[in-house]
């Protein structure tokens, strides 16, 4: 009798240790499945006619006016089906005005226009002339107009991403501190360009045995946040300039706020594979004495300006 009671505690131990296994099993490959999933829709929306493949030029305004058109004579050589002299950007003290040459068809909000002022970086403000898009551009203290094209070079040569494979070691929780008001750091644009960065907060995590901070910007659309960092792979394995992190919203915990930073959704900044884009680099918090071998590679193409 014992050796049966045995038996069957030793059955029913294996039986449980067998349960909790297939279980962890599947929630790593429910994990993992997650992760790809995120990782296929940042392709896709790359790549979408809106995404940042799109841009294909960016042109630095001067005081006055801004001939624009076709013609290779203007001082904003756009591609053809654009008229030869679609007009001129007006550029003074900061403001931008787009004055429409008769006859040529544009719109700004999805209204036809003849004229209008237009604001740095504001979608309500795109001037599409075609299956072009036009848009002002502030980069640090100096503005640009930028250039949108379906049919861009960049977009039609693109090569695909490259990952690391997911590793759920890099999936870490942090404890995140907000500020009392957003608080400012001085920092800059690939282009050496001066910006602003405007934290909400800051987050403390260990990784690889090293205790880490990072200070984390608003998110451009819905309640999560905007990490630029770098780490020891950048320039090796990674962009050399940075990468970016979006990690949701926090959660009230019984410590504490926290916030779930996954390394292995960390993509690349735009300028990764356009060279008509101005990303920032990470303020000095930001650069990471550790090595994240996790999300996003570096992009097998090369480009200068």
């Amino acid at each position: 009798m014992p050796s049966q009671r045995n038996s069957k505690l030793g059955f029913a131990a294996a039986f449980a240790a067998l349960c909790f296994a297939t279980a962890m099993a599947a929630t790593t490959t429910s994990y993992q499945q997650s992760v790809e999933t995120w990782r296929k829709n940042y392709e896709a929306k790359l790549t979408s006619d809106v995404g940042w493949l799109t841009v294909s030029g960016i042109f630095w305004l001067h005081e006055g006016e801004n001939r624009f058109g076709s013609d290779p004579l203007n001082d904003i050589v756009l591609p053809a089906p654009a008229p030869p002299v679609a007009g001129v950007f007006d550029f003074r003290a900061g403001k931008t005005t787009v004055r429409l040459e008769k006859g040529v068809q544009a719109s700004v909000g999805g209204k036809p226009v003849g004229s209008a002022e237009l604001r740095p970086d504001q979608k309500a403000d795109y001037l599409v002339l075609g299956h072009l898009t036009v848009y002002v551009h502030a980069s640090g203290d100096r503005f640009a107009i930028r250039l949108r094209d379906k049919n861009s070079k960049v977009r039609k040569n693109f090569t695909g991403l490259k990952w690391f494979p997911i590793d759920e070691s890099y999936r870490v929780t942090a404890k995140y501190f907000p500020y009392d008001q957003r608080k400012e750091f001085d920092s800059q644009n690939i282009l050496g360009d001066p910006i602003k960065v405007k934290a909400l907060g800051y987050m403390l995590f260990t990784l690889r045995g090293q205790e880490l901070r990072l200070e984390a910007e608003a998110a451009d659309e819905g309640p999560g946040f905007f990490i630029v960092f770098r780490d020891l792979t950048s320039g090796k394995s990674t962009y050399p300039a940075s990468r970016f992190l979006d990690p949701d919203a926090p959660k009230d915990g019984p410590d504490g706020k926290t916030v779930e930073l996954d390394f292995n959704k960390a993509r690349n900044p735009p300028c990764a594979y356009n060279p008509y884009t101005t990303c920032p680099v990470p303020v000095p918090t930001n650069r990471l004495r550790v090595e994240i071998p996790a999300g996003e590679k570096l992009y097998n193409r090369e480009h200068t300006y």
